[in-house]
């Protein structure tokens, strides 16, 4: 014999669960009050453009860049005909570091020098 159908009349019955109000936390009186925002510049201090440079930073950076310049024209021209992309990379590299410096930035024409080298690097693996 078989189990009765179950009828959905009977389902409908269920009791339904009732949310619960959720409490509102109210700020109590004995936190301390928030300090009045501190305007943005004074938070980080005053930006510049960097004023003046080091020289011996500028010197390290130029030399970065004459000796890359070096070991680019001593790449094999196999290795040049080969891995033309990389080699066009490089010497944009090399062309923005030179006008990075030009310009009195001697951190960024370092920054881009050290790319140049490390491509360089990985071509003469």
């Amino acid at each position: 014999m078989m189990p009765p159908e179950p009828i959905a009349a009977a389902a409908a019955n269920f009791p339904r669960e009732r949310r619960r109000p959720v409490a509102k936390e109210e700020p109590e009186a004995d936190q301390p009050a928030m300090p009045p925002p501190v305007p943005e510049a004074v938070a980080i201090g005053s930006l510049t453009a960097g004023g003046e440079t080091n020289p011996q930073s500028k010197q390290a950076a130029a030399d970065l860049i004459a000796a890359n310049e070096k070991r680019l024209k001593a790449l094999s021209a196999g290795k040049s005909e080969a891995r033309k992309a990389e080699i066009s990379t490089l010497k944009n590299f090399q062309q923005q570091a030179q006008e990075a410096l030009a310009s009195g930035d001697a951190e960024g024409a370092m920054t881009l020098a050290t790319k140049a080298k490390l491509l360089l690097d990985d071509l003469e693996k």
